[in-house]
């Protein structure tokens, strides 16, 4: 078995559990970024009723090969991993370096916006079109506020699935929208709390939702490929809005360590104390570190190739 492919799978999970720690940061922008966006919809897709059978009938065998198996364990470890060892850090760096954070998160995803748009438009008016509906559509998603929404398990189920929909498009953080659905405290409390039940329900509507919507944008992709792409690349334009580097806290929240961090912030233009120089550098390393992974990922896929 090649290890390198691995290694490289478990980086590009430890940059995507490292990116859904930030709120307005979604882990799907980075496997979009990172060339593996389609290879995790098909594994996903491959936890059918088909698979499930083989798994009540006890026949493992057969289940396993239907789904990527070293291709989850070594995306899965990826992401443990960031969760565990870069929470606190980039939560620190939330609070202590704002700006410069989402400086290179905004670098990275607008040199990936511009990469997608390079290889993929035809520059027909069309498509013009499509990319500023979608751009739009998300701008305003992203910008909404808090809203207080129905207590209650069903709609927990329901605040799950809509969740992962938005982490699995590149651009919109799922946990931004729990925060729009007004459930990111109760989910954080459940957390905390251990509330089993809430838990468990939450969980269910995130399997239901990932299991359904991933065929969805999987179709998408498949029988109108060139449509789906400029439409994701919109979405990406839109979700810049969550990324721009200045803003104003609005309301805060506790997080497990009881440090006060930022709940709902609001963006602002740069003030006198601002630093736009560290900030542009930063942007560029960003928009550099997309055109690097880019490099990376075609030279793996010509190998593969010649092998």
């Amino acid at each position: 078995m090649k290890i390198l492919p691995h290694l490289r799978i478990a980086l590009v999970g430890f940059l995507m559990g490292s990116a859904d720690v930030v709120p307005g940061v979604s882990g799907g922008t980075i496997a979009f970024i990172c060339g593996i966006y389609e290879r995790l919809l098909n594994g996903i897709k491959s936890f059918d009723l088909t698979t499930l059978r083989f798994v009540l009938k006890g026949d493992f065998k057969a289940a396993c090969a239907r789904v990527p198996l070293p291709f989850f364990i070594a995306l899965g470890s990826g992401l443990l991993v960031a969760v565990v060892s870069m929470a606190k850090v980039l939560e620190h760096l939330m609070v202590n370096y704002p700006e410069h954070l989402w400086s290179f998160f905004f670098g990275l995803v607008l040199g990936s916006i511009v990469l997608l748009a390079r290889e993929t438009w035809r520059w027909r008016p069309l498509d013009f079109g499509l990319f500023a509906a979608f751009a739009a559509g998300t701008w305003v998603i992203v910008g909404l506020e808090a809203t207080q929404t129905p207590a209650g398990l069903p709609f927990v189920f329901l605040a799950g699935a809509i969740a992962i929909c938005a982490m699995i498009l590149p651009g919109i953080s799922g946990s931004y929208l729990l925060l729009i659905m007004g459930k990111y405290q109760e989910v954080l409390a459940a957390v905390n709390n251990r509330d089993f039940v809430t838990l468990g329900v939450f969980c269910l509507g995130i399997a239901t939702g990932i299991l359904s919507f991933v065929r969805i944008v999987s179709w998408l992709l498949k029988q109108y490929r060139h449509a789906t792409l400029i439409a994701l690349t919109g979405v990406m334009a839109g979700a810049l809005r969550t990324l721009w580097p200045w803003k104003e806290t609005v309301t805060t929240r506790l997080n497990s360590a009881g440090e006060e961090v930022p709940l709902i912030q609001i963006n602002m233009m740069p003030g006198a104390d601002a630093q736009p120089g560290v900030a542009l550098l930063l942007l560029c390393a960003g928009g550099l570190a997309v055109l690097l992974i880019e490099r990376l990922a075609k030279a793996e896929r010509a190998a593969a190739a010649q092998n």
